[in-house]
């Protein structure tokens, strides 16, 4: 108070007490506003703070009221926080779309070759011949994903298949490779069992002797080796020679390793491959040999 009589000249008379009660008002309502000024800003704004008492404390739940009723209120003339305002917020929200996947083929198949793959295959190892009459070609085992489709689950490797090319229609004795899709079932050896989960049977009935079409040694040759199932007898060793179709449609058409030449029907991959492939073809997943030129597998 002593800061505001000092602004104001002291007067002498009968004026005096209408002056001190006017500067005592005036002390009040300063001395209010400094009041307001610390409960909005300090009591009880923080954590541990005091809590206001008294009319301090009713004047704050005083604002505080109104100032529900200035912000939702009929008072303010404007839109309620709650209620309409806010129903609208929740349903202006971006709504997220469920996302189609479509699943991946495997590249390079047209639709008749996909439709004589079963549903129920979810691996495949492909072998893509270079050109009708060419003797080279390149494998690449893919798995089926129940969302994404097709997946590489190999890289590209490179094979040989028969001296003469492919075929649709294939014959004992024609020195071509059949076209087509065939289950693979059983594999076997003259190696030990390099971790095949297919029925794996080893033997030295599977010794390769004699030279290959471009008189290249065929020694190693059925190291490990993979039955196709193309006129064979599914679920038994690659030696059985039970020809379903006909000794004169042929048979004996192998996954086999490389001996660096063509062959005479089957498809021939590096050692490391074939090992790999042995380790990789799981029966749970009924795998099978997609196999052809690439202008056939493209139909």
């Amino acid at each position: 108070m002593s800061s505001v009589r000092s602004l104001l000249p002291v007067r002498r008379g009968p004026r005096r007490p209408r002056l001190v009660a006017a500067l005592l008002a005036t002390g009040l309502l300063l001395t209010g506003c400094a009041g307001a000024e610390d409960t909005a800003d300090n009591v009880g704004s923080a954590p541990g703070g005091p809590k206001a008492s008294g009319a301090d404390s009713g004047a704050g739940r005083a604002d505080s009221g109104a100032g529900r009723a200035a912000s939702g209120g009929s008072d303010s003339g404007g839109p309620r926080s709650g209620g309409a305002e806010s129903g609208g917020g929740r349903s202006g929200k971006p709504v997220l779309e469920a996302q189609t996947v479509e699943p991946e083929e495997i590249p390079g198949l047209g639709p008749a070759t996909r439709a004589k793959i079963s549903d129920e295959t979810t691996q495949a190892v492909v072998v893509t011949g270079s050109g009708r009459e060419s003797d080279r070609s390149t494998v690449m085992v893919h798995e089926r994903d129940p969302v994404t489709g097709w997946q590489p689950a190999s890289g590209v490797w490179p094979a040989h298949n028969a001296v003469r090319g492919w075929t649709d229609d294939h014959v004992q004795g024609d020195l071509r490779s059949p076209i087509g899709v065939f289950g693979l079932t059983d594999a076997g050896g003259k190696l030990p069992d390099p971790g095949s989960k297919l029925p794996y049977d080893r033997g030295p009935a599977f010794e390769a002797t004699g030279d290959g079409v471009e008189g290249e040694p065929l020694e190693g040759s059925f190291d490990y080796v993979v039955a196709i199932n193309y006129n064979r007898m599914a679920g038994t060793s690659p030696l059985d020679w039970t020809r379903p179709l006909g000794d004169e449609k042929g048979g004996g058409i192998w996954l086999h390793v490389d001996h660096g030449g063509p062959t005479q029907g089957c498809v021939s991959l590096p050692r490391g491959q074939m090992k790999e492939l042995l380790r990789a073809l799981d029966p749970r997943k009924r795998p099978v040999v997609v196999m052809g030129d690439a202008d056939s597998l493209s139909r």
